[in-house]
């Protein structure tokens, strides 16, 4: 499987899952949640890509919502922030 990430904009991203049944997504990620999730310590595509990992480990990607904004993925998810804080506070133990 893999996870092809297409900017649109600064808070637009589409993202194509390519498997044996592949989809398309348009994710967008608004400051306020980009800040709240990364504190700025990861990049807006790399935070799709991890979060599309989270997303394909819990169901396959035709059950993935085709349009939704980043947040939303905690109201289905409520374990998906700290999965990104815990991503992110390994990435900086790894950097020491």
């Amino acid at each position: 499987m893999k996870i092809l990430i297409k900017k649109i904009s600064i808070e637009k991203f589409e993202v194509s899952v390519l498997s044996e049944k592949s989809t398309k997504h348009l994710v967008t990620i608004k400051d306020r949640t980009y800040v709240k999730l990364t504190k700025e310590l990861l990049g807006r595509e790399e935070l799709i890509e991890h979060s599309f990992k989270f997303l394909l480990e819990r169901e396959p990607s035709s059950s993935i919502l085709s349009e939704f904004e980043l947040s939303k993925i905690s109201n289905y998810f409520p374990e998906f922030d700290k999965f990104i804080e815990k991503l992110i506070s390994d990435k900086n133990l790894s950097k020491n």
